[in-house]
């Protein structure tokens, strides 16, 4: 059978046992080449077939989709002859998985089809590929944060718990901070969550909202910044078979020749590196600087408000 048959067939079968139903988006040329390994012009011919048969029509600004009587033109099978249709938590939750153990490179339409046991293009009623896909993990994985009621007294404590909570998730999914963009944020209801709970520390430090605002992107992107080397480690540790403080040990020798001083002092030789100990050491030192911040802001206030100093 050609190609464009056999996808035109798939597509039908889909339709059929109502994987596709009336209304739903139906693969895109480029989508049907890469998910059946064909040429864009075998796609584009197997899709106009479809649209010759009444299978499918073009909405304008929507794309190709199930006409809504074409469930009526096929023969229908037993509904216990197809498998049953995943929610769109089932798909994000096995992406998530793969993601974690695999790294995120391993995710994508297929592989989290094979792990739910279902054709790769019935995922696409839920979602609408992958970047798609991304966006709802990261999302999901902001949801498994929780807050503790109340919060720490005091915007240090606050802000360092936040940051603290923030690399915990990203320990637990080290691919999560390639999914967080300071430039291009995606519209993430749990991440805003996260980031109005944090931000009501920025509140009491008195300053503009502007400065406020860059205060908590300092710190939290702090923490992004040094948790994208641990999705990094991971793949490190997996391609090596050695921990970080393995690999430090192994090629101290090499690091140390490759000095131009020589190299330093056996006392003074890292052995082993702690990514954890890195960010505490870093996290303190971003705080340090915005208490700097929030302390030259309170003495403008005073210089500029003198009379509102009281003696107690």
């Amino acid at each position: 059978m050609d190609r464009y048959r056999q996808i035109m067939a798939d597509i039908r079968r889909r339709v059929a046992e109502g994987e596709l139903r009336p209304g739903d988006r139906v693969p895109s040329t480029r989508q049907v080449a890469e998910q059946w390994g064909v040429a864009t012009a075998t796609a584009a011919k197997a899709l106009t077939a479809l649209r010759q048969e009444g299978v499918v029509v073009t909405v304008p600004r929507a794309g190709t989709v199930v006409a809504e009587q074409a469930g009526s033109r096929l023969v229908r099978p037993a509904p216990a002859a197809s498998p049953p249709r995943p929610g769109r938590e089932r798909v994000v939750g096995a992406a998530i998985a793969i993601a974690d153990a695999q790294g995120f490179d391993a995710v994508s339409m297929r592989s989290v089809a094979t792990a739910l046991g279902l054709p790769t293009m019935s995922l696409y009623r839920h979602v609408r590929g992958k970047e798609d896909l991304a966006a709802l993990m990261a999302d999901a994985a902001f949801g498994e944060l929780e807050f503790p009621v109340p919060p720490p007294a005091g915007w240090r404590a606050r802000l360092d718990l936040a940051a603290r909570l923030q690399w915990r998730l990203y320990l637990r999914h080290p691919w999560l901070p390639r999914l967080v963009s300071l430039t291009h944020p995606q519209p993430m209801p749990n991440m805003f969550r996260y980031a109005d709970w944090a931000m009501k520390a920025v509140r009491d430090l008195g300053l503009d909202p502007e400065a406020g605002q860059m205060a908590w992107w300092t710190v939290a992107n702090y923490v992004r910044g040094t948790a994208t080397n641990l999705e990094q480690q991971a793949e490190s540790e997996r391609h090596t078979g050695l921990t970080s403080d393995q690999w430090f040990s192994s090629h101290m020798p090499i690091f140390q020749a490759g000095l131009p001083s020589g190299g330093l002092p056996a006392e003074e030789t890292p052995q082993e590196f702690d990514l954890t100990a890195f960010f505490e050491f870093g996290l303190q030192r971003v705080l340090d600087g915005i208490a700097v911040l929030a302390g030259r802001r309170g003495a403008g206030l005073q210089a500029r408000n003198p009379a509102r100093t009281v003696t107690r």
